[in-house]
């Protein structure tokens, strides 16, 4: 039986839910520990937790877990009842200081450096970085409803708590970033993004402006992320792909803070 132990961690990512078998609901949440270690928690039913428990992203939590069966070495298994969360979010004055000061020491140089190490040493399989460059956003129609097998998952609910008051809505879209990243051998990349904040900025923009959404989402999405802030990429690779990666959260001070950051080293 695997052991369990505590841990305390800075919640840096949340993605959107998709319908699973354990958990009805899940997102995969990833954490700094307190050691500067990478930590994965998989399945978090976020939506289905005890209002106590619904962390938010960049406030530090004590989890009780245990070690997953999953292979990637920074994966751990979330006990019931097993959150405590114990601060508010960081501040994002001063450029996003405080948080910058637990993301930069694990700040990778490029993508290709990530999938090269992971190829050879089996890890890691979580990670942030900086692009050289954002092309584009990518935005691509996608299955507007479940399907009858995810919606009998959804109807099922979760064994240990009660469902929440609206069914998990399907995104009807896919996001995606084209970038490259500063290596000369780098022929660039596509890859999807599912951040829950992409998913809820969508659902939340699609409301209030109607057929609108897309220009407010791609100002945001988009022509900020490549022209207003220091955006990075946190990213981590598919469990059932192990050679696939995706882009799991976001991460974008302002530029003026980077500026300021390397004029003072």
């Amino acid at each position: 039986m695997p052991q369990r132990e505590t841990k305390k961690a800075l919640i840096v990512v949340r993605t959107y839910p998709t319908p699973a078998r354990k958990g009805a609901e899940v997102s995969c949440t990833a954490a700094i520990t307190n050691k500067g270690e990478w930590l994965r928690l998989f399945p978090v039913p976020w939506r289905y937790l005890a209002e106590a428990e619904k962390f938010r992203r960049y406030q530090w939590v004590e989890v009780t877990v245990e070690k997953a069966t999953d292979h990637r070495p920074e994966s751990y298994k979330l006990t019931q009842g097993g959150i405590k969360i114990v601060s508010e979010p960081l501040s994002t004055d001063d450029g996003w200081k405080l948080r910058r000061e637990f993301i930069e020491p694990l700040r990778a140089h490029c993508l290709c450096c990530l999938v090269k190490k992971r190829d050879a040493d089996g890890h890691p399989t979580l990670g942030v970085f900086k692009p050289k460059t954002i092309e584009k956003l990518i935005i691509t129609p996608d299955a507007s409803d479940w399907s009858l097998a995810q919606q009998a998952i959804l109807t099922q609910g979760h064994l240990f708590a009660l469902p929440p008051k609206q069914q998990l809505e399907k995104i009807p879209y896919k996001f995606q970033y084209k970038f490259s990243c500063d290596e000369r051998e780098c022929k660039g990349h596509t890859l999807s993004c599912t951040d829950w904040e992409m998913a809820e900025a969508y659902r939340q923009w699609r409301d209030k402006y109607g057929d609108q959404w897309e220009e407010k989402f791609r100002q945001r999405f988009e022509t900020e992320m490549i022209e207003k802030l220091d955006t990075h990429f946190f990213v981590g690779t598919v469990h059932q792909h192990p050679a696939s990666w995706i882009i799991v959260g976001l991460f974008y001070p302002p530029q003026v803070a980077q500026a300021r950051l390397e004029f003072s080293q």
